[in-house]
């Protein structure tokens, strides 16, 4: 009974050391080991969102001489595909794991910002645990991978922490406008890699121009400035354009960056409102604890303009969560950042926060966004399944058509293309008809007259265009192809259909071949 009891005292008296050593780790420490445990789940999956598919098809395409917008089209700016690049290069299954280690790294980074953020905030106390937050709530909307916000992320929390004001910046006008400059080129980068950061690069430019006002600049001075900014910050896009326009297509550029997003339809009213309740309490309670962070007193009135930054650029960001309209699950990456950011406050200078709501938060939302990636691997699918359905296709030689399923087919077939709108939703959904720069069914009516050798579709799926699929179903049918097989990926079937003598169907098929009907 003695040694239990000596036992049970040396386990208790062994906690506080335990920690003391947890609390000793330097950051980046913790919050690698946090975001691998995390993210660990979509390693090695092809298939985590059809988005980031796209992204590592386009810059494989680059690589093999395509040009976006031309050979292959999507209204994403250029930058978010140079960012591909890199994984692009290992090709698959290596390339996936490269672009989501890129990943990995760009969020510890963000953390790591969030905590220097929170530091020149007043907030201190609450910085980790905001970091911490920020890497839990990433899987609740789509950010356990590679979307873009995951990337250009990065990039807004660096400007904002140029444009930070400290002592030295307020006595010298020229380190002032140097690091304002810095900051809204850095805006300028993250533009290109999504448009989205609009709204957040609009409020941190007019912020800047207040401050100068505060500190008593001239109108001219500040005029300056602001031409200035502005210059900077719509310059990467300017030269995108302008290779464009060189290369000869600068009409193609500007509509898919611009044109077709005006173009493109809205989903039905009671999705449009689904949607939103979804994001609305995916955030909720962050903007709640964020509203807390403003009633915790200053310890010096120099946080006072820091804190109207972080509260201002929340505002603009949820700003632009609203304006944008169409609310997927990724659209809230970008408010989680000065979301989880602005909590800092509350979560480690008020008592409650701090020994209460901190542990609860952290704890809901780790497990609850490890439940929402499970869930939506169950949902898409996973390598194992895509490696069926990619020995039932083949690796060639002839091309592949994806009308409905995954774009990363293409790159785990090797087949060729028969149109640059590769994207399978380009063509078949109902919003985006009118919105591509093509007619949708001319362009389908157009790629069988190339014969593709496999085409690839799912079962029905909520928002496409009946329409479209009723007219390639006929086209197969004109053209004698055969269903090999239905398989699995995720909770949905993906049917192949093989021309007239392919060598396709490789595997086994889940159900009898049969005409398609």
């Amino acid at each position: 009974m003695a040694s239990e009891t000596a036992v049970a005292e040396a386990r208790v008296s062994a906690l506080p050391s335990i920690a003391a050593a947890l609390a000793n780790l330097p950051h980046w420490v913790i919050l690698l080991v946090a975001a691998v445990a995390v993210r660990a789940i979509a390693f090695g999956n092809p298939v985590v969102h059809v988005d980031e598919e796209l992204y590592f098809v386009t810059a494989q395409r680059m690589l093999d001489g395509a040009l976006p917008y031309v050979d292959i089209w999507d209204r994403k700016p250029i930058g978010l595909f140079l960012i591909y690049l890199p994984a692009a290069a290992f090709g698959v299954p290596l390339g996936i794991w490269v672009y989501q280690l890129m990943a990995l790294a760009s969020v510890v980074l963000t953390a790591l910002m969030i905590i220097r953020l929170a530091e020149r905030t007043g907030w201190r106390e609450g910085g980790l645990a905001a970091a911490l937050l920020y890497l839990f709530m990433l899987g609740f909307g789509d950010g356990q991978s590679g979307q873009a916000p995951v990337f250009y992320n990065l990039i807004t929390a660096s400007a904002m922490l140029l444009a930070v004001p400290c002592a030295a910046s307020a006595a010298c006008s020229i380190l002032r406008r140097g690091r304002a400059v810095a900051a809204m080129a850095l805006i300028g980068l993250a533009l290109q890699v999504k448009y989205s950061v609009l709204f957040e690069g609009i409020f941190l430019g007019m912020w800047l121009l207040w401050r100068e006002h505060r500190l008593g600049q001239s109108p001219v001075r500040i005029a300056r400035l602001g031409i200035e900014l502005v210059v900077v910050a719509i310059l990467p896009t300017l030269l995108a354009w302008g290779v464009y326009v060189w290369l000869g297509h600068g009409d193609a550029w500007f509509y898919a960056n611009f044109g077709s997003i005006l173009d493109r339809k809205s989903d039905p009213a009671d999705e449009l409102i689904r949607a939103f309740l979804k994001i609305a309490l995916m955030l909720a309670p962050l903007l709640i604890v964020s509203g807390l962070s403003r009633r915790v007193p200053v310890q010096d009135e120099s946080e006072r303009p820091i804190r109207a930054l972080m509260f201002g650029w929340l505002i603009a960001a949820v700003f632009g969560l609203i304006v944008f309209g169409t609310w997927f699950n990724h659209y809230a990456l970008p408010v989680m950042l000065p979301a989880c950011l602005c909590c800092a406050g509350y979560l480690g200078r008020n008592p409650v926060g701090r020994r209460i709501v901190a542990p609860a938060l952290l704890i809901v939302a780790a497990l609850g966004g490890e439940l929402t990636v499970l869930s939506a691997r169950w949902h898409r699918g996973d390598a194992r399944e895509v490696e069926t359905l990619v020995e039932a296709i083949g690796h060639g030689p002839g091309c592949l058509y994806v009308y409905s399923s995954n774009s990363s087919l293409y790159s785990q077939t090797g087949r060729c293309t028969v149109t640059p709108w590769i994207y399978p939703s380009h063509l078949s959904r109902e919003r985006e008809n009118g919105a591509v720069g093509v007619d949708q069914l001319a362009e389908i009516g157009r790629i069988f007259t190339k014969r593709p050798e496999v085409v690839v579709m799912r079962r029905v799926y909520r928002g496409e265009r009946l329409e479209a699929r009723d007219f390639t179903l006929a086209r197969l049918r004109d053209g004698g192809y055969r269903l090999r097989g239905s398989y699995p990926l995720g909770d949905t079937m993906v049917e192949v259909y093989a021309a007239p003598g392919s060598a396709a169907g490789l595997v086994p098929a889940r159900r009898a071949a049969s005409s398609p009907s």
